[in-house]
């Protein structure tokens, strides 16, 4: 796979999450950073900082995308969501808008 097949997603703690492109595309909020143009660093780079979403509910919501991912190809399986993390995951995927 190569460099423009993936993305990294950057975490508030500085954690680096490599992901498909297409998995990454799931949320409307990376999309439009990624494709947008005017040559933003996002696009260029094909890297995204979330300053204010930590590694752990980062990794979770790399997680939900492959798994949206599957979904959407007949693929009906469970995902599973920490109580703990509810309340940070809703917040992220709010500004995901996943």
């Amino acid at each position: 796979m190569n460099r423009k097949d993936t993305v990294k997603l950057i975490s508030a703690d500085e954690m680096e999450f490599v992901i498909d492109k297409d998995a990454a595309m799931v949320s409307q909020t990376i999309r439009n950073m990624l494709t947008s143009p005017g040559g933003f660093a996002e696009t260029e780079l094909g890297e995204v900082t979330f300053p204010e979403i930590s590694a752990v509910i980062l990794e979770k919501i790399c997680q939900y995308f492959y798994w949206a991912l599957q979904y959407s190809r007949g693929k009906e399986t469970e995902f599973h969501i920490e109580p703990e993390l509810t309340l940070e995951l809703m917040m992220a995927a709010n500004y995901l808008h996943t």
